[in-house]
């Protein structure tokens, strides 16, 4: 009967107690019962694979560096043994650097039966190391995939920023940001962009294995808003191969002023003799323009200059203030920290402060000042020096140059337009 025990019958003075687990038909029960007998165990079951059979794949795991962690964590993360990770890793600093380990950076590695066979190093789409076991240790290979720069042209329209409307276009901050620095010294995006404001652009973009990397230089960008002439920049090398930026006419745009202290924010007063102050109340002079930010957002120095004052000033709050060539002067107010110290001297860009609500402030802003020769100025409404222009020699082939990549930029425009998603 299915499920009953099995009795084995033998004679009494071979019978010795043993525990023998029964199971009987396809029910999977088993039975705990005592037989007499000790029985002698099967040879073992010997199964040989066909000789050319194939080896069981090895197992791969894939392995992200996390923030501040070291390369032989990572590995052994992945299932290495401290003694082979660190064989393994004196090896690999013969042939890359490893002081400079960023998040995200992968390890693929490839188990065999009992440790790993082959590891790959992802740093970056383009660089990569292939290492495997080898009698001695480990064997390192590097490996570089080519890189290939595309030029592409990027057009549109400004609908509320110029973030949003090239992030439309499937365009990345990055560019953005370049783009404006482009202008920095003759646009003030914050004041000046109005909707419907047209912008074009011709880009380098690199790929490598497929991927795009990133971007590399922009060729020549343009960009036209209501009532102002369209401006132009282009990228041009000059007789020793160093590239710059001019606009139309053949100066750099490089000036001795940014036209703004902060990148990419929006101005919340303007310059004013009779304004309504905000905490004291009553018509006031307001000599600034206010530049709404959050706390902490960086405050650059908009000229080459030396710090003359650095620290608390009444209902200014923490300030700065810069004097430049040519008796300049230039004050930076309400800021939550200073970055500078009295008698420093800073260049063009450089990060004195950060964006606070201190002193007489409402609010997180920046309160921006300009001085010529003693007298306060509307910074808006300045004519900085222009910048340095090409060189009488260079002059014909620097307008031959901006014709070609105007023509260029005019006809990959009506061909396509923008730029699709990279």
């Amino acid at each position: 009967m299915a499920g009953s025990p099995t009795r084995v019958m033998v004679p009494w003075a071979m019978r010795t107690p043993a525990r023998i687990l029964f199971v009987g038909g396809l029910t999977a029960a088993g039975l705990l019962g005592w037989a007499s007998v000790p029985i002698d165990p099967a040879p073992p079951l010997t199964v040989r694979a066909p000789e050319d059979a194939a080896p069981a794949p090895a197992a791969t795991v894939e392995i992200l560096l996390r923030r501040g962690e070291t390369l032989e964590a990572a590995l052994r993360r992945g299932g290495l043994a401290r003694p082979d990770a660190a064989r393994l890793i004196a090896k690999l600093r013969g042939v890359v650097d490893l002081r400079r380990l960023a998040p995200g950076e992968r390890l693929i590695v490839a188990a065999g039966a009992e440790e790993a066979e082959a590891i790959t190093y992802w740093r970056s789409p383009i660089e990569r190391y292939e290492m495997t076991r080898a009698e001695d240790g480990w064997r390192v290979q590097a490996v570089r995939v080519p890189v290939e720069t595309r030029i592409a042209a990027v057009s549109g329209r400004l609908a509320d920023s110029l973030f949003a409307s090239m992030d439309r276009l499937g365009e990345g901050p990055a560019l953005t940001a370049a783009f404006v620095g482009l202008f920095e010294w003759d646009f003030d995006f914050a004041a000046d962009a109005l909707p419907g404001d047209r912008f074009r652009l011709l880009v380098e973009k690199r790929f490598g294995g497929g991927e795009f990397l990133g971007y590399g230089d922009i060729l020549v960008a343009q960009y036209g808003s209501a009532g102002r002439a369209p401006l132009t920049t282009v990228a041009f090398a000059d007789g020793q191969g160093r590239t710059a930026y001019y606009d139309a006419g053949g100066h750099s745009v490089r000036k001795m002023f940014l036209r703004a202290p902060l990148d990419f924010t929006r101005i919340t007063s303007g310059f004013s003799h009779a304004r309504v102050h905000p905490i004291l109340g009553g018509a006031r002079p307001h000599l600034a323009i206010d530049y709404g930010a959050p706390t902490g957002t960086p405050v650059r120095a908009v000229a080459d200059g030396t710090v003359v004052a650095s620290g608390g000033h009444g209902g200014n709050g923490i300030s700065v203030t810069l004097r430049h060539p040519r008796g300049y002067e230039t004050m930076y107010n309400h800021l939550s920290a200073t970055l500078v110290r009295v008698g420093d001297r800073v260049r063009q860009r450089h990060v004195i402060g950060r964006v606070g609500a201190t002193g007489l402030a409402a609010g997180p802003h920046l309160d921006y000042r300009v001085k010529r020769n003693g007298q306060w100025v509307n910074p808006l409404g300045e004519k900085f020096i222009p910048g340095e222009p090409v060189s009488p020699r260079r002059r014909a082939a620097f307008d031959q140059h901006v014709r070609t990549l105007i023509e260029r930029l005019d006809r990959e425009v009506a061909l396509g337009g923008s730029s699709a998603p990279s």
